[in-house]
């Protein structure tokens, strides 16, 4: 199932060309995977404090397609390719108008807050991927 979280455009998220700075698609693709865990019922600080794990990002792979503007109006989606006991695989797109600016593919790792891998507890993996349980 894929979950699609809106994001604005701001002046802010532009650079001098007037379009949105590249690295600002790593910070919406990061919004909308807090809001896609947020969605499914997982409480990351819930997670850390009971659990002490976090998620990381262990790699991004990113195509930039098209420039979003100033004002834009976008939707993040975000869909889960694979999930193994400590790793996840998301899929993610910033759209606009249904059309994709930006797709990217990130791999997510469930670390101790030592930075060791860690396996994430059964119940989240139920949460992330009730499909494949």
């Amino acid at each position: 199932m894929t979950h699609g979280f809106p994001i604005r455009v701001y002046y802010e998220d532009t650079d001098l060309a007037g379009i949105v700075y590249y690295a600002n698609y790593l910070k919406f693709i990061e919004r909308g995977r807090s809001e896609w865990v947020r969605g499914l019922g997982v409480d990351q600080v819930a997670l850390k404090r009971d659990h002490g794990i976090v998620f990381a990002v262990r790699r991004v792979e990113a195509d930039y397609l098209k420039p979003a503007r100033f004002d834009d109006e976008l939707i993040v989606t975000t869909r889960l390719l694979m999930q193994t006991g400590a790793r996840i695989v998301l899929a993610q797109e910033v759209l606009r108008d249904n059309q994709p600016l930006f797709a990217a593919q990130v791999t997510l790792v469930c670390l101790q807050e030592s930075g060791a891998v860690a396996r994430l507890p059964a119940e989240i993996r139920r949460k992330l991927a009730p499909d494949l349980h």
